[in-house]
């Protein structure tokens, strides 16, 4: 080694003092150890969703105990303290001694990392467990656990603190019930909260319902006594079934949903994997669909009970096998003449609401999200099941099969005149080099990392918003009125609407079959719009944009949603903003040094000698408050409510909605793909009725109503 570089080695020896890296710097974690140690790589996450995938880590248990025909019933019940008890009346877990651990069974499965039926050739065919972590993984995030085993007559049980066995597996008494009832609290010093939402363990067991028919679920919420509620669903139809339930508030183009549910050993050497399947045991392909009245392509795709919102091989399989048999029929029966082109795989997929399950033994997932099927004989298995079934489907069912291939040929009429007008657009702005629209206020900046878009509604706001932002990284658009609802509108008529097309042009994305994410000119684009009803109104139609042509944007990040103050309360030079009525009353009381109790009365009594017609004395400790409801004064400080942007002055919005140290914005994310689209259908689309039934279910928990 030359003498400068032993220098070098010398030097950071010395500076690494007492930084030894040896056999004692190795940790090694016994049992559930590394659980506790970083929750995160185990459960995904320490908030909300990491809590939920606890109750879906114990049920998968007893779905892949129905999955393997040994259970049909899984009763959850939430109890108070955060107490969760999950049944399955499989065939419970084994409780004889393990010949490697030298313990009972039960206790291997609680407290062992990667041990359970699911790793061998025996326990179970197929798993939906497993793309989590197991049950251990929840014993170890709980403070509590008890498990009761319901097997060979008797009642076996063992409890457990954070992962540790309390005492040995024991049988308590006699039964005849047959099955496994897992009992957890989760620890409150791992989870950021412990408080489990009804909603989203109803919506998530419903699935799993549709998903596994035939199976029982029950769902009982017990936390506040004498106020249970339940549910419980059980589906014969499976998948068929919930195409139903997801097209239950549109139109539907032809009578009979399409359902096919078959097992088949996928051949060796196809295309997809030339030198032979990895996994020669059956896949279980179960696909239904129907079209309606819609524009949008919804494909729900599942593989082992696990949602694949990127799709995968089994995606792949059906799109193919959907275009080639609905172009073979067109053809064959005379829909399509020899001049004409074939139906393309858009045409063939607007409208359509599928769902795609399949069953394989060993998946193959892209990623630690589970988001994608990488099994290439998925894809084989999907396209001969669904291709063979579709085209028997399409022959004994006629009137079906016409108002399919009418609704695609349709399509593609529609979108031969979209393709006219948005190549007209992108020629225009070409011509023009692509100049932005008129409106818009853009930013310096050309650093698309640190850029903003602000969406504004109205010329008067965006009139102060143009002069109060920074203009080296926030660009403004105003919008004129209200945009087109495209939840009823093709990309043709969409892309005629002056202000949807300036906001395509500003956003420098394209639309449609040249969607380029790439070229997204704003980090973050902002909805700003007046906190009254119109203004709700205008920021649904543009998440109602967003959600149907830009979801990616959503998905990534970048949708956000501007909350402007209701109030600015003002005693002196003492300036505060209040986002509520609630925060508004605070402010008062420490502006003013009176409780919320008595700026309540003095509300009151100023109401009750109005409506007496007193004449009032001005003063610091009286209030007043004008006909209008705009403003008020109480304890010598002025309020004034916003009933719009419009109503401030560029300082004033830039302090309170625009300026990045101050602002309050809400991204916009999507948690739940499927119940997003339900609500987005139910407000924005053709059927009046189920809008209708929202409003009159939900019209009495409105608040504060502004018309």
């Amino acid at each position: 080694m030359p003498k400068k570089a032993e220098k070098v080695v010398k030097k950071s020896k010395k500076s690494a003092a007492g930084e030894e890296y040896g056999a004692a710097q190795i940790t090694v974690l016994e049992g559930l150890e590394p659980v506790r140690k970083r929750p995160g790589m185990y459960i995904g996450s320490t908030g909300p969703v990491g809590l939920h995938h606890m109750i879906w880590e114990v049920v998968d248990n007893g779905i892949d105990e129905a999955m393997a025909g040994h259970a049909n019933l899984i009763v959850i019940t939430l109890l108070p303290d955060n107490m969760v008890e999950v049944y399955d009346n499989g065939r419970g877990i084994p409780v004889d001694i393990h010949k490697q651990a030298k313990v009972s069974a039960l206790e291997v499965v609680l407290t062992k990392l990667h041990a359970g039926g699911k790793f061998g050739q025996g326990g179970y065919k197929v798993s939906g467990g497993l793309h989590g972590v197991g049950v251990s993984v929840v014993n170890a995030l709980s403070n509590y656990m008890k498990a009761e085993v319901y097997r060979e007559g008797k009642i076996w049980v063992q409890e457990y603190k954070r992962g540790v066995p309390q005492k040995k597996v024991r049988a308590i008494g006699n039964t005849k019930l047959k099955g496994t009832k897992i009992t957890f609290q989760p620890d409150n010093t791992i989870f950021q909260t412990t408080e489990f939402n009804w909603e989203t363990i109803v919506d998530h067991l419903r699935q799993q319902a549709y998903l596994n028919k035939g199976i029982k679920i029950k769902i009982f919420d017990e936390r506040i006594k004498d106020k249970t509620q339940s549910y419980e669903y059980y589906f014969e139809g499976g998948v068929k079934s919930y195409v139903s339930h997801l097209n239950g508030n549109n139109e539907p183009k032809h009578e009979k949903v399409f359902y096919v549910e078959k097992s088949m050993v996928p051949e060796k050497g196809n295309s997809e994997n030339p030198e032979g399947v990895l996994d020669e045991r059956p896949i279980n392909v179960e696909i239904a669909f129907q079209y309606i009245e819609e524009y949008k392509e919804s494909i729900y795709a599942f593989a082992n009970n696990i949602i694949n919102p990127e799709g995968g091989m089994h995606v792949m399989g059906f799109r193919s096998a959907l275009t080639r048999v609905l172009n073979n029929y067109a053809r064959s029966k005379g829909y399509l003449k020899e001049k004409d082109d074939n139906l393309s795989g858009e045409d063939v997929r607007e409208g359509l609401t599928a769902v795609i399950s399949v069953k394989v033994s060993e998946p193959q997932f892209e990623g630690q999200t589970k988001a994608k099927l990488g099994n290439p004989e998925a894809r084989q298995a999907v396209e001969v099941v669904f291709g063979e079934a579709l085209a028997i489907f399409l022959e004994e069912n006629p009137k079906d099969a016409e108002g399919i291939i009418g609704k695609c040929l349709l399509t593609a009429q529609a979108r031969k005149a979209a393709r006219s007008a948005r190549d007209a657009i992108i020629r225009k702005g070409a011509l023009e080099g692509m100049t932005l629209p008129g409106k818009l206020a853009d930013c310096s900046s050309r650093d698309a990392a640190t850029t903003e878009l602000y969406i504004v509604e109205g010329d008067s706001a965006g009139g102060s918003a143009k002069q109060g932002r920074s203009r080296e990284f926030q660009a403004i658009l105003p919008l004129r009125g209200k945009i087109l609802n495209v939840e009823r509108a093709r990309l043709d008529k969409m892309l005629a609407n002056n202000e949807i097309k300036s906001l395509v042009i500003a956003l420098g994305t394209n639309i449609g079959e040249q969607l380029d994410m790439t070229k997204l000119r704003y980090n973050k684009i902002i909805i700003m719009t007046d906190a009254d009803v119109d203004g709700a109104h205008i920021r649904t139609l543009l998440l109602t944009f967003f959600y149907r042509y830009f979801p990616e944007l959503i998905r990534q990040g970048h949708i956000y949603i501007a909350k402007p103050p209701l109030y600015k309360l003002q005693k002196g030079k003492d300036v505060r903003y209040a986002y509520g009525d609630e925060e508004k009353d605070k402010l008062v009381g420490e502006m003013g040094g009176i409780e919320k109790s008595e700026i309540r009365n003095q509300k009151s009594e100023i109401k009750k000698t109005k409506g007496q017609g007193v004449e009032e004395m001005e003063g610091e400790e009286t209030g007043e408050v004008d006909q209008t409801g705009v403003g008020e004064r109480v304890a010598g400080i002025n309020i004034q409510r916003y009933k719009g942007l419009g109503e401030m002055n560029p300082e004033q919005l830039w302090e309170t909605t625009m300026d990045p140290k101050t602002r309050v914005t809400m991204r916009v994310d999507i948690d739940q793909a499927e119940k997003a689209d339900e609500i987005f259908e139910m407000l924005m689309g053709s059927d009046v009725m189920p809008r209708k039934r929202f409003i009159q279910t939900h019209a009495k928990d409105v608040k504060n109503l502004d018309v």
